[in-house]
């Protein structure tokens, strides 16, 4: 983002800007999943490029970018977007979709 756009308290995507906001490449996702009602659903890799506006890296296609358990102390903007919405996302066996499970609510 440019330093114009940050001094002119416009953030990515005409939001305002807000120091306690992060603007990554994976809100619009976060952003999609804090919409749903379902408890689980698969999206592909495909659909996920059209939620976020570009494509995926090729590290997509590991298991592990996906896995939203692995390694808690290394932030990675996809899975923090995923827990944010309170979402655990599992890239799927055929290697091109993900499912999303709502995680428990603790009581």
């Amino acid at each position: 983002m440019s330093q114009e756009l940050v001094s002119a308290g416009i953030a990515f995507g005409q939001r305002s800007w807000d120091e306690r906001t992060i603007v990554n490449d994976y809100d619009a996702l976060r952003d999609y999943l804090m919409r749903q009602k379902q408890t689980e659903f698969v999206l592909s890799f495909e659909q996920i490029e059209e939620i976020i506006g570009s494509a995926l890296p090729r590290a997509a296609n590991r298991a592990s970018w996906w896995d939203s358990l692995r390694s808690p102390d290394i932030q990675m903007p996809q899975r923090e977007a995923c827990l944010a919405a309170g979402f655990v996302a599992t890239r799927m066996p055929d290697g091109q979709s993900v499912r999303f499970t709502k995680k428990k609510q603790r009581r």
